[in-house]
């Protein structure tokens, strides 16, 4: 018995399954909505959108619970000696993230726990505050803001702290200039090392916060000697700061 193609007199014959399966063009497979949102969640300028808000809302519950009020009512009678120092140094620490001026903290550190314990809480707290600045930094801002680094003085910065991160971080921490959250979100956004970030940041804070912690211990006696000489530690790296700071500008003009 004859089959289709001889009895049609024609001699083709039919396809292969395998060689139309391999003709056959791929299918996209669908996106799904959770993927998308993911996606968009994910993206540079939402993490950094999450970050202004984070910062936003620290800044927000500073101003609603005014820590600065510590410096007047004095500290909570339930907490005291080595307890109490180790809240403050958390406290410092969140407070520096939402941005409460670190010279007000030290004054307080050093009118509530005195002179020793009062500097190891308050350079406690620093290393603290700079860790979880420069990890929300790095984590939520980096991606979106190093392609925003385009002018000379911006590049500037992000090739010194990105190349001499130590050396640099500890020059911001011992004289007294940049804003320590701005130092801390600087660092963020360039490649400076984790750890040498909190090295520097450990080792260049040590002058400055204990002049201002003796400074805040010896408050009630304005004419002693420790008080006059914190206050001299004070003001001086600070214009030492800006001799540098115009020097500086002087040579990135000149290039």
């Amino acid at each position: 018995m004859l089959d289709a193609t001889t009895r049609s007199g024609g001699t083709a014959t039919a396809t292969p399954p395998a060689i139309a399966t391999e003709f056959a063009l791929p299918v996209p497979a669908p996106v799904g909505l959770t993927a998308r949102c993911t996606r968009v969640l994910l993206s540079p300028w939402s993490r950094l959108a999450l970050l202004v808000v984070l910062l936003a809302g620290a800044a927000s519950t500073v101003l609603l619970f005014e820590p600065q009020r510590l410096l007047s009512d004095g500290w909570p009678p339930q907490l005291g000696g080595f307890a109490a120092a180790v809240v403050f140094g958390v406290a410092y620490g969140l407070c520096t993230v939402a941005f409460v001026p670190r010279p007000l903290l030290n004054l307080g550190a050093g009118a509530l726990f005195g002179s020793q314990l009062g500097l190891a809480s308050a350079l406690a707290g620093t290393v603290l505050g700079a860790g979880i600045a420069f990890g929300l930094g790095r984590m939520l801002g980096q991606d979106a803001l190093r392609p925003l680094l385009r002018g000379r003085w911006l590049k500037a910065a992000d090739g010194q702290l990105s190349r001499h991160g130590f050396r640099s971080m500890l020059a911001a921490r011992l004289f007294p200039g940049v804003p320590f959250w701005a130092a801390n979100y600087c660092a963020a956004v360039s490649r400076m090392g984790y750890m040498p970030f909190l090295v520097a940041t450990a080792l260049g804070s040590i002058p400055n916060t204990a002049a201002y912690v003796v400074a805040g211990a010896r408050a009630s006696a304005p004419t002693s000697p420790a008080f006059l000489i914190a206050m001299a530690a004070i003001a001086l790296p600070g214009l030492a700061g800006v001799v540098v700071a115009w020097r500086k500008r002087h040579q990135l003009r000149r290039r």
